[in-house]
């Protein structure tokens, strides 16, 4: 969202906001493009300028400043409902200290990942009421994959029929996880790939030891940068791993989460098949890759891994599983007779 300075904490997404702002014709947007791009980002700003009092009409909205804006800010704007699943409020930053209640008198339970059909309902009632300060009330649903079917389609008359001045705001990286009919009732507003140059100097504002590296290792996705080097991954780190792992090495991969391991993995198999195939790598520069793997090898190595990737939240001995993709990554990598 933006802050008092009135600036926007991801700088490509100016143009993405201020196309939105003036195309928006329905009363339901759904913001998608890929993972750690700012889609929730680009969302809380739109909730924000659709919230914004600024009166002057040379002022962009959202202002920043005003009463409004200052609300949405703070995570206490009367007529703003955040909907995310639990696991993702304290990442987010988006939690509040009486949301336990109920659910801690339950039990430590595992945080849902889920948004549940009774938030739904909540949201449907929340935007019934009358709006507090005028300006229509406003829903935010991040990330809306997260819906299981009962919660989507306890939405679809709201997203339909949107009481009074109602409007709301989906986001997503997987829109085609969504139901047709919830994708259908919304107007897209598509986010796509930062450009690199602007990426790359974004991050090197955020302190990040060679930027370019890593920002080519997620994909061209710079919020996962951030995310990586909060993990302790880094660039001299990233460099190393080609090498780690033809010589069957398991180093600190065994802390990494298990589905980043495999992420990895599947990375640089990725990349060593490109090679193989006579083309060039996507996250790993070149000189760090061994030229010489087979591509036979490869390819059944990156079916184990898809197969692994299915199976990647499943309560594996993780230790012993981080020594036997090791052990196959070394076998795949090793050059070919």
């Amino acid at each position: 969202m933006v802050g008092a300075d009135g600036l926007l904490p991801l700088p490509w997404l100016e143009a993405p906001l201020t196309h939105a702002l003036a195309t928006q014709r329905a009363h339901a947007l759904l913001i998608h493009g890929p993972q750690g791009v700012g889609q929730w980002d680009l969302t809380l700003t739109l909730a924000q300028a659709w919230l914004c009092e600024a009166t002057d009409a040379s002022v962009r909205k959202p202002c920043g400043t005003c009463a409004s804006c200052k609300l949405v800010q703070a995570h206490s704007h009367p007529d703003l409902l955040v909907l995310l699943p639990e696991a993702l409020r304290e990442p987010l930053g988006w939690g509040s200290d009486d949301e336990g209640g109920a659910d801690d008198k339950a039990g430590k339970r595992k945080p849902s990942k889920e948004i549940r059909v009774d938030e739904i309902r909540q949201a449907i009632a929340f935007a019934q009421t009358t709006s507090a300060r005028g300006r229509g009330k406003v829903v935010v649903i991040h990330p809306a994959e997260r819906m299981n079917g009962v919660s989507a389609n306890a939405l679809l008359k709201t997203l339909e029929e949107p009481p009074g001045d109602a409007r709301l705001l989906l986001s997503c990286s997987a829109p085609d996880a969504l139901l047709p009919t919830i994708r259908s009732r919304c107007q897209a507003v598509a986010l796509s790939l930062p450009d690199t140059a602007l990426a790359v100097k974004w991050l090197a504002g955020q302190s990040i030891d060679q930027p370019e590296v890593l920002l080519a290792a997620t994909g061209g996705q710079p919020q996962d940068v951030l995310d990586w080097v909060q993990e302790g991954i880094d660039a001299r780190l990233w460099l190393g791993l080609p090498k780690q792992l033809a010589r069957g090495d398991v180093g600190n991969l065994a802390s990494w989460p298990l589905p980043r391991v495999v992420d990895m993995l599947q990375k640089l198999c990725h990349d060593a098949m490109r090679l193989a195939a006579g083309g060039e790598p996507r996250y790993f520069p070149a000189a760090s890759l061994n030229t010489a793997a087979a591509l036979p090898t490869l390819t059944a190595w990156s079916r184990e891994l898809g197969r692994i990737a299915r199976q990647a939240e499943h309560p594996w001995n993780a230790g012993l599983l981080v020594e036997s993709l090791t052990q196959q990554a070394r076998t795949a990598l090793a050059p070919r007779p």
